[in-house]
């Protein structure tokens, strides 16, 4: 299975309580941190709810 990184871009101050909530699920807890994931739609639904403030790198 192939994996993806996820990179958190911007501040998750001012995000609604479930947006921090699936940003602590992904382990992205502070700003430029970078976790490698599975690719997995229950990973992807997670990233579509906060793509506002994420970025997937190669």
């Amino acid at each position: 299975m192939s994996e993806i990184k996820v990179k958190l871009m911007r501040s998750r101050i001012g995000c609604t309580p479930a947006q921090i909530r699936t940003l602590d699920a992904l382990g992205l807890t502070y700003r430029e941190k970078v976790k490698t994931f599975k690719d997995t739609p229950a990973i992807r639904g997670m990233i579509r709810k906060v793509v506002h403030l994420v970025a997937v790198v190669d």
